[in-house]
């Protein structure tokens, strides 16, 4: 049985994720801490596994302790940037660390289509949706969709679909008209009340359109892909990005 500490375990991420690790019968909740408990209880506790969903000001400070300690991180908080992932990697061993943007099946389900997608139809734009609470935006999983496209994009043989895409038009400023651009693909960003988390990658082609897209409607909807991040890290070396690789071992 792994032994598991969740930080963060007061906000709405955290306390889903305190309930699913009690509810699974391969895991032991064995720490639950937010931002004024001392993370050395996680050791006193004896934790193989701990779970990040604290807040992007923190996430760095909390992971690179976790592996200096010889905890395994896996880590759901949005706003490490390239450079903050490849120190996190240069940390690891043996201690590994598994970063999620998003720990929803489908989610993760959308983003390996839209990579198909993106070969026949280079035309694309995202449109991600959250609860107006959300401190970062774009999300963390639109931004991972754009990277993803962009590299089998990338891959593609020359005079194939996929080298062809234009940049989107500018406004009279000279600034993007339409939302953040993340390898030349708009990336747009809703925040209203009364949302969780949605996305849709829209292609576009000769006459015609399609649609991938993705609606979490409970957070209980990540909890499948946190068990299983939990459960895989420790037998993961390293640093692994994304849970393509566990789905789609």
């Amino acid at each position: 049985m792994l032994r598991v500490a969740v930080l963060g375990a007061q906000g709405r991420m955290g306390s889903e994720t305190c309930r699913a690790i009690t509810d699974d019968p391969e895991l032991e909740l064995v720490a639950a801490l937010d931002a004024e408990d001392s993370r050395e209880a996680i050791l006193d506790a004896g934790a193989d596994v701990c779970v990040d969903f604290t807040h992007p000001d923190s996430v760095k400070a909390n992971v690179t302790w976790l592996l200096r300690a010889g905890v395994h991180a896996v880590v759901g908080t949005t706003g490490l940037t390239d450079d903050d992932l490849a120190e996190i990697e240069a940390l690891t061993g043996p201690a590994n660390a598994l970063v999620a943007p998003n720990f929803a099946l489908g989610a993760v389900l959308m983003m390996t289509f839209a990579q198909q997608a993106a070969l026949h139809l280079p035309h694309v734009e995202i449109i991600e949706r959250h609860h107006d609470r959300k401190v970062d935006a774009p999300s963390g999983t639109a931004l991972r969709t754009a990277d993803l496209i962009a590299a089998a994009q990338a891959a593609a043989p020359a005079g194939t679909a996929a080298a062809e895409g234009t940049p989107p038009p500018v406004g009279p400023d000279g600034n993007p008209a339409r939302g953040h651009l993340q390898h030349e693909i708009p990336v747009h960003a809703v925040r209203l009340p009364g949302l969780v988390a949605h996305q849709e990658v829209v292609f576009g082609g000769t006459g015609e359109t399609l649609t991938i897209r993705h609606d979490s409607l409970d957070r209980s909807s990540f909890m499948p892909g946190v068990r299983m991040a939990v459960k895989a890290v420790p037998t993961r070396p390293g640093l692994t990005v994304g849970l393509e690789s566990i789905l789609f071992p």
